[in-house]
């Protein structure tokens, strides 16, 4: 567009299944973007089965639409669909550098929840206009008066002028779209200057390889431009320019102000990294833009195929998920017990489960997951060994065939010995090596009606947490206790959001931002069966609960493991120190039943020939752990 001051550039901030996707259908549908006919599919911008079926946003989405205004004036509006859920903050904190408002969803029944505040903070932050808007004022529990108060209260936000609308039955919109031309402003930005654009998101096509999302924020990107992305030193020509209404719509040129997509015969997804900058490789900009940074993972586990003949097809299938998700990592990684696999690394717990599910969905794979860990860290004693080896001996220790910790940084402990990354517990160095171990930490906001605050502050004591803060947000029927508590990582990334949903009956809301690493009495607890070490149930777990957790490891184990015809003890252990055992007892077989009457030195003699047989099997005899024992024990195990 010409003319800047009627270009709306907005996103959309909402929790979980508070109507956002629903609003953006009927925005949509409201300014012409799509005809009655063409919506197939409610939630048209959330276009994954998966993301359709649970009601989340997992990829960021955009559409530009026009708008004729009260003013007689039609302006072109770009919304941005962003995910709500805290395992895509960075994506999401980069859809907000791209737009000027946002539209703060709250619904009027459940008010404002914990991710609506983390997003809504983070558009603060970048200066936005927001626009409250009170959704599904059509409810019997809606509560619309309650819910100003309560976005007043919480946020400090005027809630006055909110725009009261209900998404699902098309009341307000209007109101909305009016809202978005009249408070949200206009972008600011040169298109003479030279080109200065911000890569907000990319995904695969297969027709026309890597699509990428931007925002111009000065100049002007044409096609046929040889652009220079700085962060990555990549040079590209572009191929194509467009936008999406939702459908692909080409255009000459996208100026300043504009967000669209271009296309530049990319191959990789891992080649284009959000909240990069695209400048001219011919006129390049002075600086970059500032927030970016590199996307690591944070919850790390193995992946294995149930069948070992489906390895080739995990390995294409993890390939092509990569084409469109560069924000997961994975390398080969074997074990004894499972055979051969992938050590994959996450965003978070929800990322971890959308990959899994897709890769069993879409690629029709049944695999075994290991319990997940974080990335802790080690600091190591310098030993003379070190010295002369230039301190790689922190492989001593690690099993045959393992992958090495990823990151190794020398001389950078208090003591002068190296610090190394550790994704796996199974790669543990030798204990003795060992000077501290530091683990990542997070602080939590939990927001939950006060009859669950007990249980909730309960749980939170239970997994070492240390509680900063319990105030009283809102009023009346909709007052909650609001808990900040400081919590490990590694404590919840098993169930512990299960948990919570489960002791507040679906009411409590969740959300975490990591806060660094601290030094933990952290120690690694290995599982033997019959007395052989089974890697892939290895954890490292807080010294205070390895006992119960390690108990609460055997007896499962004792009860999904078959019976042999020789005893086979399980032991929870660590270092070498057994902290828990169970037996599981042999299938005896009634060898005297031949014997009718006679001398009792008979059966003895036949009794203690069997005694020898089954002492001589149990020494050779090797313990046969079913596939299913392996899945029960790792998803029953997260607790």
């Amino acid at each position: 567009m010409d003319d800047i001051s009627r270009i709306r550039n907005f996103s959309i901030i909402a929790h979980i299944d508070h109507g956002k996707s629903t609003l953006a259908d009927r925005l949509i549908l409201a300014t012409g973007g799509l005809s009655e006919r063409e919506m197939t599919h409610g939630q048209v911008l959330d276009n994954m089965e998966i993301e359709q079926e649970r009601g989340i946003t997992i990829k960021a989405q955009t559409v530009r639409l026009n708008w004729k205004a009260a003013d007689g004036e039609t302006y072109e509006l770009n919304l941005m669909d962003t995910p709500g859920h805290v395992d895509f903050a960075y994506e999401v904190s980069r859809s907000l550098a791209a737009c000027e408002g946002a539209l703060l969803v709250v619904d009027a029944a459940q008010g404002v929840e914990a991710q609506t505040l983390a997003n809504v903070y983070q558009s603060i932050e970048h200066d936005h206009e927001i626009v409250p808007v009170i959704n599904k004022i059509d409810l019997p529990a809606a509560d619309p008066e309650g819910v100003k108060q309560e976005i007043e209260e919480i946020i400090g936000l005027d809630a006055s002028q909110a725009v009261l609308a209900s998404a699902k039955s098309g009341i307000g919109i209007p109101d909305i779209l009016q809202a978005i031309v009249d408070r949200i402003p206009p972008p600011k930005g040169d298109r003479t200057a030279p080109l200065k654009a911000m890569l907000v998101d990319s995904w695969y096509d297969p027709y026309l390889g890597v699509v990428i999302l931007v925002r111009v924020i000065e100049g002007v990107l044409k096609k046929g431009q040889q652009v220079k992305f700085m962060a990555a030193g990549t040079t590209h020509l572009v191929d194509r320019v467009g936008c999406m209404r939702p459908k692909i719509e080409q255009l000459p040129e996208l100026a300043a102000g504009e967000i669209g997509f271009i296309t530049a015969q990319i191959k990789e997804v891992a080649e284009t990294r959000v909240g990069d900058t695209i400048t001219d490789a011919k006129r390049p900009t002075a600086t970059a833009l500032p927030g970016f940074k590199e996307v690591q993972p944070v919850v790390f586990c193995g992946l294995f195929p149930v069948d070992a003949a489906d390895f080739e097809k995990l390995r294409e299938s993890l390939y092509k998920l990569r084409l469109n998700d560069a924000s997961f990592s994975f390398e080969t990684e074997s074990s004894a017990a499972l055979g051969f696999g992938f050590r994959c690394g996450f965003l978070g717990l929800l990322h971890l489960e959308i990959i899994q599910e897709r890769l069993t969905r879409e690629y029709d794979l049944d695999l075994i997951t290991t319990a997940p860990s974080v990335v802790y860290r080690m600091h190591l004693t310098r030993s003379k060994k070190d010295a002369t080896s230039g301190g790689r001996s922190f492989e001593t220790g690690l099993r045959r065939g393992s992958v090495p910790p990823q990151d190794e940084r020398e001389g950078e402990s208090g003591s002068g010995g190296q610090i190394i990354e550790l994704h796996n517990p199974a790669d543990m160095p030798d204990p003795n090596r060992i000077e501290m171990i530091e683990e990542p930490w997070i602080s939590a906001t939990i927001y939950t009606p006060d009859e669950y605050l007990g249980a909730i502050l309960k749980l939170c004591q239970d997994r070492r947490g240390i509680q900063k803060g319990l105030t009283y947000v809102g009023s009346g029927s909709h007052q909650r206790a609001q808990l900040t508590y400081e919590l490990p990582l590694n404590e919840v990334v098993f169930d512990f959001y299960d948990r919570l949903k489960s002791i507040s009956r679906g009411y409590a809301s969740f959300d975490y931002e990591q806060i660094g690493h601290r030094e933990g009495d952290l120690v690694k607890m290995s599982i033997l069966v019959n007395e052989e070490l089974v890697d892939a149930l290895s954890m490292i777990t807080h010294r205070g609960t390895a006992e119960a957790r390690g108990r609460g490891m055997c007896e499962r184990l004792k009860e999904l493991i078959p019976r042999h015809l020789f005893k086979i003890p399980i032991q929870a252990a660590i270092g070498g120190k057994v902290i828990a055992r169970e037996t599981i007892s042999a299938m005896r077989k009634d060898v005297t039943a031949k014997c009718y009457g006679g001398d009792a030195t008979r059966k003895r003699k036949l009794l203690e020939k069997q005694k020898k047989g089954k002492a001589k099997m149990r020494e050779y005899g090797n313990v046969s752990i079913p596939q299913e024992a392996f899945i029960a024990a790792l998803r029953m195990g997260e607790e």
